[in-house]
C-alpha cells in the first residue's frame, strides 16, 4: 500500500507556471482570483499583480500558493520577460564600450599607416577604454606626443601623406590660449596640411571630460590659480594628493568610472569619432 506517490496532496502536487499576462489564478491563502496583469521586482522580490472581474488589482508575492483550475501552482517569472532580458543582455554584449556594433571572429589586421596622436598618457588610456576595439578593428594605432609645444615639429616628423594620415587630439583647444595659437601654427604647416586633422575639447585636462555625476560631482570644481589643478582636483575630491604616485591612483579611479561612451562629454566624444573618420577615410 506504500507504494506511489502515497503522500500526494489531495489537490495534487504543485507544477510551475509561468505568469504570463492573462493568465487566471487564485491566491489559497486570501481567495482573490485575478488575471495576471504584469510582474515586476520591488524591494528584490518579485510581485505579481492580479485584476479581479471587478477591475481591482492586487499584488502578491511570486511563487508557491496559487491555484489554477483547482490545482496548485508554482508562479515563475513570465518567459517573455526572460526573453526580454535576454535580447537585451545580447544586444549590450554585441556593442562596445563606444556604442558600435561588436565585430567577432576577425583576424588580428596589420596596423596602417595612419595615426591617432594625443597630448599624454591619461588621454591615450582613456580613448583606449572606449574606442579601443574599434580602433583594434580599423588597425589605427594612438600614440603620445607628450604635450603639443612642438605640434609642427611633430608633423615634420610624421610626414603624412594621403595614405598615411595624421590625427591629432589637443586638450584645452579654446580660442585664444597658448593650445589654440600653437595648433594654427601646426594646421598650416606644408605640404602636410590636408592629410593633418588637429582638433580639441575644451577642457583643462581630459580627467574633466568624464562626467562629474560619475564622481558624485554636480560639476567640476573651479581650481583658483596657482594650485595644480590635478592636485587641486584630487584635494576636492577628498583624496590623496602630495605625490605624483597619488595623482596616479586619483587617474586610476577616475578612469575606473568610466565603462562607455555614455560616462563622456559629448564635446569629447565628437571629437574623437571624428579623427577616427579621418584617419580610416579610403
Amino acid at each position: 500500500m506504500l507504494g506511489g506517490d502515497w503522500r500526494r496532496p489531495a489537490r495534487g502536487r504543485s507544477v510551475e507556471l509561468a505568469a504570463e499576462p492573462g493568465t487566471v489564478v487564485e491566491d489559497v491563502e486570501t481567495g482573490w482570483v485575478g488575471a495576471v496583469v504584469r510582474v515586476e521586482k520591488a524591494g528584490g522580490i518579485h510581485v505579481v499583480h492580479l485584476e479581479d472581474r471587478h477591475g481591482r488589482t492586487r499584488g502578491f508575492r511570486l511563487g508557491p500558493g496559487f491555484l489554477v483550475d483547482g490545482s496548485p501552482v508554482t508562479l515563475t517569472p513570465p518567459k517573455a520577460a526572460d526573453a526580454a532580458r535576454m535580447a537585451a543582455a545580447r544586444a549590450a554584449a554585441s556593442r562596445t564600450a563606444s556604442g558600435s556594433r561588436a565585430v567577432t571572429g576577425q583576424r588580428a589586421k596589420v596596423a596602417s599607416g595612419s595615426r591617432i596622436f594625443v597630448e599624454g598618457k591619461h588621454d591615450a588610456e582613456l580613448v583606449e577604454k572606449v574606442w579601443g576595439a574599434d580602433l583594434r578593428v580599423e588597425g589605427v594605432v594612438v600614440e603620445m606626443l607628450d604635450g603639443v609645444d612642438d605640434l609642427a615639429g611633430a608633423i615634420h616628423d610624421f610626414a603624412p601623406t594621403a595614405g598615411r594620415r595624421m590625427g591629432v587630439l589637443v586638450d584645452h583647444l579654446v580660442p585664444g590660449t597658448k593650445e589654440w595659437r600653437v595648433v594654427e601654427q601646426a594646421r598650416a604647416v606644408k605640404p602636410y596640411a590636408e592629410h593633418v586633422l588637429v582638433v580639441g575639447h575644451p577642457y583643462v585636462d581630459v580627467w574633466q571630460s568624464v562626467k562629474p555625476s560619475r564622481l558624485g560631482m554636480d560639476a567640476w570644481p573651479v581650481i583658483p590659480r596657482g594650485t595644480s589643478w590635478k592636485v587641486g582636483i584630487a584635494a576636492h575630491l577628498g583624496w590623496p594628493h602630495s605625490t605624483q604616485r597619488d595623482l596616479a591612483m586619483a587617474w586610476r579611479q577616475i578612469l575606473s568610472s568610466v565603462q562607455t561612451y555614455a560616462d563622456l562629454e559629448p564635446e569629447l566624444l565628437g571629437r574623437v569619432e571624428e579623427l577616427i573618420d579621418f584617419v580610416t577615410a579610403s
